[in-house]
């Protein structure tokens, strides 16, 4: 008797443990497809100085003022690298400019790249789940300070965003339940967090 109720206990563990593994997998996949839907932005400064976190702004800001016509909140992550790369000259030249005007000799570097992101909510109450994503990324100098962050497709914090475009006219319904009930998927998050980090 006490065998088989031991049994009836582990199967319904085992049965516990393959039902959470199949709802992360069914969560990472969707996260890493909400992750697909993305153009992000990230701008890092020369050094965590005040000077060098008020200069990082003003690049950021003459960057996306250079770069209106690209930075509209129109393009998607797919779109990214084709249609960006060939004003990078253009907005490195004009965030050089902006950095010498400030009394500085920095270089700058502007890639269009897969960059890993933690996962972070936004003042709109959007969390992203961590893992690669498409970025416009601008490194100033020795790119060793704090950073500041953008969404830049669908628009989330753009100052210049013309485009039309809501979270949820990108993702699905399941997506954007995922991104904007972060208390309901609060711990899902942080496991695909730290699975990202151990894969990647």
């Amino acid at each position: 008797m006490k065998k088989t109720i031991f049994r009836i206990e582990i199967s319904l563990l085992i049965a516990l443990i393959i039902c959470g593994v199949l709802n992360i997998n069914a969560f990472s996949q969707q996260c890493e497809s909400i992750r697909g839907k993305m153009l992000r932005m990230h701008v890092i400064a020369n050094s965590d100085s005040e000077e060098d976190q008020q200069l990082k702004l003003k690049v950021r800001d003459a960057v996306l003022l250079a770069g209106e016509k690209v930075f509209d909140g129109s393009i998607t992550a797919t779109e990214a690298k084709e249609k960006i790369t060939p004003y990078i000259d253009y907005l490195e030249n004009t965030a050089l400019e902006t950095i010498k005007n400030e009394g500085f000799d920095y270089n700058v570097k502007i890639t269009v790249e897969k960059e890993y992101f933690n996962t972070r909510t936004y003042e709109n109450s959007v969390t992203l789940p961590a893992g690669y994503y498409t970025a416009v990324k601008v490194i100033i100098g020795e790119g060793k300070g704090q950073n500041w962050w953008c969404v830049m497709f669908p628009p989330m914090c753009l100052p210049t965003v013309v485009a039309e475009c809501e979270i949820s006219d990108v993702l699905t319904d399941d997506e954007t339940e995922i991104v904007t009930e972060t208390d309901k998927y609060k711990f899902r998050f942080k496991i695909v967090e730290i699975l990202e980090e151990i894969f990647n």
